[in-house]
């Protein structure tokens, strides 16, 4: 029976990937708990991710509640996205890029602009 003793060094070893599409169902799911109320009809958000070794730039696609404030919205998505990707994949994310697809009339929380 013949056992290795050698250790191979890390560099050696190889590297992990993480798909483009692992990094943009990140990216999704981080929308959906960035966004403070979803609209009951709206569609769920929907990232694409191009990611070049550990750097992704994400574009993610939403509906909101209107009236709402979409500013703060949109810069609640940037922050939570970029802080879950960097968080799971370990990537930087220099960018990210929130597109409001539709704004659907309901209900809006408390303290928002009309």
């Amino acid at each position: 029976m013949t056992g290795v003793t050698d250790r191979v060094d890390a560099a050696g070893r190889g590297q992990t990937r993480i798909a483009d599409r692992v990094v943009a169902k990140i990216a999704a799911q981080a929308a959906k708990e960035a966004v403070d109320e979803r609209p009951q009809d709206g569609a769920a958000p929907r990232a694409t991710v191009t990611v070049h070794r550990d750097t992704a730039r994400v574009r993610v696609s939403l509906d909101l509640a209107y009236p709402c404030d979409i500013g703060r919205q949109c810069g609640a998505v940037r922050r939570r996205v970029a802080e879950r990707v960097r968080a799971l994949a370990g990537m930087e994310v220099p960018e990210v890029a929130v597109q409001v697809e539709r704004l659907h009339q309901g209900t809006a929380p408390e303290g928002s602009i009309r």
